[in-house]
This record gives structure tokens, C-alpha cells and sequence, in this order.
């Protein structure tokens, strides 16, 4: 998603290179705040602050985060005087399950327990002790409801599916959405869409990360990088995890399930 917007917005023919992700940057995160939190109680305090002193209203940020909507010891992520509105990624939990197991070098029951854990979080404490880029998840259930039951600004909820199945008409609704929130309506200009369809498909970023290497991808041992760009839609829950953590991710989560059509 941050690839193709980047390429697209971000570029002058749609193609895709790495380096234009820096248009798209993370929120929260000690770059964007001016005084340093040491709780996460302070850091939560200060999220709506720091979008107010970072993003002007007169020009259209677009940010990615990880964050929930739900309140953080009373504490609220943003706001519509903050936010024109969202674009929320859903994935079926048994393929985040074994995502979050690569990316973060989990075995399957660590990266379960997170994802149940109402209380997760992201944060890395820098070397002055700053934590400012504290993210509150909650449970994968109640991070998806928090933005679901979101009724302060609009919402475009996107199945990462569905990014396999019918990508063109998947962003060309995204575009879409993003131009009616800015009111600028623009037509999407179909070399650009092509390009960036193109040179952003998974397999193109598997082979740029392979040839290039990819920042935001982790390392766990010394000179041993996870692969950010893995399975994609090759990860199939039905193939890739144990009955017991597929069972135990169906029972937690079947209404989710059931409501967004993974059963």
C-alpha cells in the first residue's frame, strides 16, 4: 500500500523506487515530537499534541501507523481536527499469525499471545531513553473494532485479499477515496496507476529488497536480516500453520471471522 501511494503521489511516472517510502513515514515517532516521553503514559499524552505541531493543515501528510483507536489511559490517538480520514489494511489473523512470527523471529504460540494481548504495544526506547514512538495495538479484535466503530471521520477498509485478487480495482478505489477527501477529485492519470501498479507487485519488491536490501526489515543475530518482503499472498494459513494455532485463532476470533467472510 505505502509503495504503490508513494510511487503514484510521490513520483513523476509512477515507477517505484525505495527511497520515496520517506514520503510516507511512520506516526508516532521520536522525528515527530519535540519533547522526549519516558512512560508510555507520557508518549500517549502527547500523540494528538504532535500531530498538531508536525502536520499543517495546509498540506496532505499521508502517514502509516500501527496504532489502535482505542483510548490509552484516557488519552485519544487523533482526532478529525487532526485527521481527514483513514485507510485500514484487514488481513485473515492465521496469515498475520505467521507474518508477525517472520518479521519479528516469534515462533507461532509468541506471535499468538501478542495478537490476543489487549495490553500490546510498539515501542523502541532509544539511547536517551525516549519512547516516543510508542504505538498502542490492544488485540487484533479490538484494534480492528476500534476502527471499525470509528465514526468521526471516514474510513476505507481494504482486505489485503483482495489486493491479490483484484488489485486495479482495489487502488483504483483507494485513489479514489483520497482524492474526495482532499475535494481535489482529480481523475487518476492511468500511466502513473500502471506504473505504479507494476513495479510494486509483491514479487517486484521481493526482488528490490533481495538486489537492494530494505531498511525496515529486523535483525535478530548479528549480519542476519528477516526478509520484510516474505510470503505475501503465498502465506496461506492452510499450509503454513499448525492445526492447533489455526484452531485456536478460529475460536478467539470467529465472529471477526465470520463478519469479514475469512471463515
Amino acid at each position: 500500500m505505502r509503495s504503490f501511494l508513494s510511487s503514484y503521489y510521490y513520483s513523476k511516472d509512477g515507477k517505484f523506487d525505495f527511497n520515496q517510502l520517506l514520503n510516507i513515514t511512520q506516526f508516532p515517532a521520536s522525528m515527530y515530537s519535540d519533547v522526549k516521553s519516558y512512560t508510555y503514559v507520557e508518549a500517549a499524552k502527547n500523540w494528538i499534541k504532535n500531530q498538531k505541531t508536525f502536520f499543517t493543515k495546509e498540506k496532505l501528510f499521508l502517514l502509516k501507523t500501527h496504532n489502535s483507536l482505542e483510548e490509552y489511559f484516557g488519552y485519544r490517538f487523533t482526532k478529525s481536527s487532526e485527521t481527514l480520514g483513514a485507510i485500514y489494511i484487514i488481513r485473515d489473523p492465521r496469515n498475520v499469525v505467521s507474518s508477525m512470527s517472520n518479521h519479528y523471529s516469534m515462533n507461532f504460540n509468541e506471535a499468538y499471545n501478542k495478537m490476543i494481548n489487549e495490553n500490546a504495544s510498539l515501542s523502541v526506547k532509544n539511547s536517551e531513553g525516549d519512547l516516543s514512538n510508542f504505538s498502542f495495538l490492544g488485540s487484533w479484535s479490538s484494534h480492528y473494532k476500534s476502527w471499525k466503530n470509528n465514526f468521526e471521520f471516514k474510513t476505507l477498509f481494504v482486505k489485503y485479499e483482495d489486493l491479490e485478487k483484484n488489485a486495479h480495482d482495489e487502488f483504483c478505489k483507494i485513489l479514489t477515496f483520497i482524492e474526495e477527501l482532499t475535494g481535489k477529485n482529480e481523475p487518476i492519470n492511468k500511466r502513473k496507476f500502471k506504473n505504479a501498479i507494476n513495479s510494486t507487485n509483491f514479487s517486484s519488491l521481493k526482488q528490490k529488497e533481495k538486489l537492494n536490501g530494505f531498511k525496515e526489515s529486523l535483525t535478530y543475530k548479528k549480519d542476519n536480516k528477516t526478509n520484510f518482503f516474505n510470503l505475501g499472498f503465498q502465506n496461506k494459513w492452510q499450509q503454513n500453520l499448525p492445526e492447533e494455532i489455526s484452531s485456536k485463532i478460529k475460536d478467539k476470533f470467529l465472529n471477526e471471522l465470520k463478519e469479514l467472510k475469512y471463515e
